[in-house]
């Protein structure tokens, strides 16, 4: 009995619907990130190299890019407020969930063999109806506060131009 209650606090949780990601995707991660009081967006583009915990509120990816000659990895929780959208701009033929062997490569010998996908299908994100009845509320109460957001932040730049 305790593991559905669980089960129903952690769905309870998740984005009502996203991308699926797979381990050799080159993705686009939108992440709003706060400087004080104003929020704005950051974009993170880079290979998936390890999938977590799929299908559990907990899904976790992790992103790797090469920039000036370093590599840069970045851990995302797929379900996190905080991620804006997750847009896969390629896909990679590999074999398995962890490509944590493209760390010791560089140049032609870290790149994956190309795959024909349908980039409109992979990521358009539809929220299923069922999962929208379950919890209506909460959607609500998402839009009111991204609202009031806006809002503010609207009202903010209006005080800086006037001062």
């Amino acid at each position: 009995m305790s593991f559905s209650i669980l089960k129903e606090i952690g769905d309870a949780q998740k984005k009502k619907a996203v991308v699926d990601v797979r381990s050799g995707d080159t993705v686009k991660v939108t992440q709003k990130i706060k400087e004080g009081d104003k929020f704005r967006l950051q974009t993170f583009e880079g290979v998936v190299i390890r999938v977590d915990r799929k299908n559990s509120h907990t899904e976790r990816i992790v992103v790797r890019k090469v920039t000036s000659g370093v590599g840069v990895e970045k851990s995302y929780l797929v379900h996190s407020p905080l991620i804006e959208k997750i847009e896969i701009t390629k896909r990679a033929k590999v074999r398995r969930n962890n490509l944590s062997y493209l760390r010791e490569r560089s140049g032609k010998s870290a790149r994956l063999a190309g795959k024909d996908f349908d980039r409109v299908a992979v990521n358009d994100v539809r929220v299923e109806e069922d999962q929208v009845e379950k919890n209506p509320a909460k959607e609500t109460e998402t839009e009111g506060t991204e609202e009031a957001l806006v809002d503010e932040t609207k009202e903010e730049k209006a005080e800086e131009t006037k001062a």
